[in-house]
């Protein structure tokens, strides 16, 4: 199958509250596919609604090539969710934790005895076995919830804020595991807010706001297409320098106390204006993932 999930039109409304407003993608199979938005931007309701947790309210939604409407059942199956919340059993050993949750797709008791070794190994965590989860590091307990996930073999693994809250050696080790996983053909779907993990895991990604989707492609394509190689930021701009950049044709945008360039000539442009113009301070960098987001999602900040 080329595709594993496929969306033409999918839409999610909660009353008079549209959170996913007739969206179309595909994912294919063996890709890290990210999705990434602000707050509220319709990613968990669409997630939602892949792993058949949520209906869906219109439009069409092929999982496997299944509707998820009629089967839900055999796309669950399939189907591995690493959830934002620690739903850990906190009475079980990290190891019972595992076998606790094959029984819930029917898996008999030595088979999950082998796949629960197998992934404790995998996620690093089989000295730890047999401590508790409250022993358990933030780090260690969500390597437990992606190992938890991949029990039943999935085709198909559902990343929701794999990595909320965690120091950066921690996410660290749940990116190297998440490429092992990728290099093993399986097929990923990842939600983030950290770009950097979007910018490095996934082979493309969209960016949701509003229920929409805002652009699709492959993450360094988007920066370059969209934004440039090179952002000049400039912090207590005055306004003829906003002038020149209008003036120029410059790609810019300005926020309370900064203005910045999008260019592919960094170097060029910052030789013209640096020194010509009163400011605190300016610098040129290399373009970023969040520097796409922030430009199509604005700079605000978001309940």
């Amino acid at each position: 199958m080329s595709h594993v999930i496929e969306a033409r039109g999918l839409t999610k409304k909660y009353g008079d509250l549209t959170a996913v407003d007739g969206i179309d993608f595909s994912i294919r199979a063996g890709e890290c596919y990210g999705f990434l938005g602000p707050n509220g931007a319709g990613k968990t309701s669409t997630v939602k609604m892949i792993h058949c947790f949520a209906p869906v309210t219109a439009g069409e939604l092929r999982v496997f090539g299944l509707d998820v409407r009629e089967h839900p059942r055999e796309i669950k199956t399939r189907i591995g969710v690493c959830q934002q919340e620690d739903t850990l059993d906190p009475d079980f050993s990290v190891h019972k934790n595992l076998l606790v949750f094959a029984r819930y797709f029917g898996i008999a008791a030595r088979e999950a005895e082998i796949r629960a070794q197998e992934l404790l190994e995998f996620m690093g965590l089989w000295e730890r076995r047999k401590d508790g989860i409250r022993q358990l590091s933030g780090g260690l307990k969500r390597r437990l919830v992606i190992a938890r996930a991949l029990i039943n073999r999935p085709d198909l693994l559902i990343l929701d804020e794999p990595t909320t809250g965690l120091d950066p050696q921690s996410r660290h080790q749940v990116w190297d595991r998440v490429r092992s996983l990728r290099k093993q053909g399986k097929t990923i779907l990842l939600t983030t807010h950290y770009m950097d993990e979007a910018q490095t895991l996934c082979d493309r990604l969209v960016i949701m706001d509003h229920g929409k989707i805002l652009i699709e492609g492959p993450p360094a394509d988007l920066v370059r297409s969209r934004v440039g190689k090179d952002v000049i930021e400039i912090w207590g701009y005055p306004p003829a320098l906003v002038e020149r950049a209008r003036q120029n044709g410059w790609n810019f945008e300005t926020d309370s106390d900064r203005l910045f360039i999008y260019t592919d000539a960094g170097d060029e442009v910052f030789s013209a204006i640096h020194g010509q113009y009163p400011m605190e301070r300016c610098t040129v960098r290399t373009a970023g993932l969040e520097d796409l987001f922030l430009k199509l999602t604005g700079r605000e900040l978001r309940e």
